[in-house]
């Protein structure tokens, strides 16, 4: 059975060598745990990471809130994977490893959208990119295994979260089985794991074998049979998928990947028809096509993607099953959200709120850029498809009381000697979802809707800024705080709903410009991404600009777009390039669209199905960007301004039947010419502007009033985002 209800985070009975008292920092050396008086470790967390021990890092919470339990924990921070002595200078935990990637996939972290390696990681000291390895929870698990044969290792964090069943692989463009089996771990944790882990911990220590505990929310692990107490029903009886392809169904007996049969194909299962009122959700599982069905059919994988993310409802999700060979790899439901009072007491922890003193003075852009930052909450019921919030964090808001908030602002004032009166950020995955959640509590316990929001706002949700507004308030008359910004990302749509928290933000926390993320102009794509039309838009920047007026401030919107999103055409792109022209937007930087692992839109990506809809042979085809490029043309017309396009979108624009689009009037998009040193672009090999024309909007522009869209605006956000962590709104929200 599956518990319904959660044990509060805080009530175990504490661990023995909570003697040894509270770490300065987690020791990450032998030497730092003769000064602690360790002869061991409890538990070692192994992270791609830079070790910082601040609130948003999850090594940090988690090895502060083992601490709190009274457990030793160590951390190996991004171990040398070709040296197998970095992975024994703890030597071996009493319980067990930790390993997780860090704060983003590895994968994505490693290479760009367009599967280029980057040349820098913001989680490292001096930014040195190489100190992760590729598939880092894999790599690392693997030479635990080779270092301590019988040791016992759990993965989590979010490249554990992301891949936890079989999934598309955009690096390697195929289907790769479970990370769980992959890292050969004996336990995987997934989403915001503090429940999950601290129960284990405990039950560890307590002598209780890991391949017996089987009932932790949030935990997935391999079994060699289904139990015979559980009732067992097909993905396909929750949502029949109809005729997708020229098998019959998808559980007859077949030969799989390696030519051998599936198992789940003999497994007893009920009528659910008959007996579905009879079921009860913490005994039932459903089971999913197996890896070897959603490696050949991808319809299959966009039936299962849509199964899976129909059951991500802490409150009404069942557990899930899906065959990998001869093994059934078992997935428990999400975890039970933190309560306020919890969140307060893990955000409040003691950490030091600095790099390991190992690093000295070394630069971490990451650390730089969220050290005098607050974050508020965790979740977002937006359910943009493209985002992996929540796969990890989930839809339901998870909020900081406002006390804790201000306290945590005022031991940055108070104990920070490099704070100057300003903090950064107030905000989460979300800048203005604090405290929202839904109306009655039955409801949201059922509900199975992927997005509050879309398409549009739900009724039973509750919208009210007020608790944030307080928030605001409160924060910036602390004495010694000068500026509170809000940085994070907002969500439009909810913010014209309370005209009152549009003028609280604008008035006081916005520094002259504002990010938002509209992602597209047009109905198709905006579709697939669950996004909200420009309606939203357009009322949010009437409210902005009428209150920054009233202010006296001249400020200006920043948005976001997504190029080579699924459901995206080149006429699409073309419109938006027509908008950004007509809004005197000059984009410095673009987002290109990355497949993250379990992400409806990567299931769109890879299957050209919509899982928005149920998958049959008459369901809705997703046109896919996938080719180089078409992907290149549709980030030139992001970045329709810069002459190094022009080539590239001269000769789409003729293929589109849109040359008269090609000119020097404002009417066009681009140019005929090119600019000298950018000659070796155009094919036609013309290199200059014809004489007669004189050049102008980029030497006008600096003596016209700044637009909304003005591109000093657009280096000036590309300075300061080019200092902290590279934009992961495709990794995390």
């Amino acid at each position: 059975m599956i518990p319904t209800q959660a044990k509060p985070l805080f009530s175990w009975r504490k661990f023995w060598a909570q003697r040894f008292g509270t770490a300065p920092q987690l020791p990450m050396s032998r030497a730092e745990m003769d000064e602690l008086g360790w002869d061991s470790c409890d538990i070692i967390i192994v992270t791609g990471d830079a070790y910082i021990d601040h609130p948003s890092f999850g090594m940090a919470v988690i090895g502060r809130l083992l601490e709190a339990q009274g457990f030793r924990v160590g951390i190996i921070a991004q171990p040398d994977w070709n040296d197998l002595s970095s992975f024994t200078a703890l030597g071996k935990p009493n319980l067990f490893f930790g390993v997780t990637a860090g704060n983003m996939d590895s994968m994505v972290n490693n290479y760009t959208a367009d599967r280029k390696i980057r040349n820098d990681d913001a989680y490292t000291p001096q930014a040195q990119a190489g100190k992760r390895p590729d598939r880092a929870v894999i790599v690392y698990s693997q030479k635990i295994r080779q270092a301590f044969d019988h040791a016992t290792i759990v993965i989590g964090g979010i490249e554990a979260s992301l891949r936890r069943i079989a999934h598309y692989d955009y690096w390697s463009d195929q289907v790769r089985r479970s990370i769980l089996i992959d890292a050969q771990a004996d336990m995987l944790l997934y989403g915001n794991a503090e429940r999950a882990l601290v129960e284990l911990a405990h039950r560890v220590a307590a002598n209780e074998p890991i391949d017996t505990i089987r009932d932790i929310r949030g935990s997935a692990f391999l079994i060699d049979a289904l139990p015979t107490d559980w009732s067992v029903i097909n993905s396909t009886d929750l949502d029949t998928p109809g005729v997708v392809e020229q098998i019959a169904s998808p559980y007859q007996e077949m030969p799989d990947c390696e030519g051998q049969a599936d198992p789940t194909s003999r497994q007893p299962e009920v009528d659910f028809k008959l007996k579905k009122s009879q079921l009860d959700r913490s005994n039932t599982v459903i089971r999913i096509p197996s890896f070897e069905q959603v490696c050949k059919s991808k319809p299959l994988y966009a039936h299962t993607s849509r199964v899976f993310h129909q059951e991500t409802n802490p409150g009404n999700a069942r557990a899930l099953v899906q065959a990998h060979g001869k093994q059934l790899l078992w997935l428990n439901p999400p975890p039970i959200p933190l309560q306020t009072e919890e969140l307060d007491r893990v955000f409040e922890l003691p950490y030091a709120r600095a790099p390991h003193s190992q690093y000295g003075d070394a630069h971490i852009p990451a650390w730089e850029m969220i050290r005098h930052s607050v974050n508020i909450m965790r979740g977002c019921f937006g359910g943009c498809t493209f985002c992996s919030i929540t796969e990890h964090e989930g839809r339901i808001i998870q909020s900081r009381s406002e006390q804790s908030v201000i306290r945590e602002i005022e031991a940055i004032r108070d104990h920070d000697s490099s704070f100057k009166g300003h903090i950064s950020d107030v905000g989460g995955p979300t800048a203005n979802m604090y405290h929202m959640q839904c109306k009655d509590p039955e409801i949201e316990k059922n509900c199975r809707r992927l997005s509050c929001v879309y398409p549009g706002i739900c009724k039973n949700l509750n919208t009210d800024h007020s608790k944030l507004i307080s928030l605001y308030r409160r924060a910036r008359a602390l004495p010694g705080i000068k500026r509170v910004h809000v940085a994070s990302g907002l969500r439009y749509d909810l913010a014209v709903e309370s005209p009152e928290y549009i003028k609280e933000l604008v008035t006081h926390h916005v520094g002259g410009y504002l990010k938002i993320a509209p992602e597209h102009s047009e109905s198709g794509p905006l579709s697939k991404m669950m996004k909200p039309g420009m309606g939203s838009y357009y009322q949010f920047k009437k409210l902005f600009d009428k209150f920054s007026r009233e202010a006296g401030k001249e400020q200006y919107l920043i948005p976001y777009f997504i190029s080579a999103h699924p459901g995206t055409s080149d006429t699409d792109m073309l419109n938006l390039a027509l908008w950004l022209k007509q809004n005197d937007f000059r984009l410095d930087q673009v987002q290109g669209f990355i497949p993250t692992p379990l992400a409806i839109a990567s299931a769109m990506y890879h299957t050209g199905k919509n899982p928005l809809k149920k998958v049959n042979h008459r369901s809705e085809k997703v046109r896919v960007i996938d080719k180089p490029q078409q992907r290149t043309l549709h980030k030139a017309f992001l970045r329709y301004h810069d002459p190094k396009n022009w080539p590239i979108l001269r000769e789409a624009l003729k293929n589109m039947g849109r040359a008269d689009l090609i000119g020097n009037g404002k009417q066009h998009l681009i140019p005929p010419w090119q600019p000298k040193e950018f000659a070796d672009d155009d094919k036609t090999g013309r290199t200059n502007k014809p004489a007669r024309h004189k050049p102008h909007a980029k030497n006008t522009r600096a003596k016209t009033k700044p637009h909304s869209g003005n591109a000093a605006l657009f280096k000036k956000e590309r300075s300061k985002r080019t200092k902290g962590p590279r934009n992961s709104r495709n990794n995390a929200g």
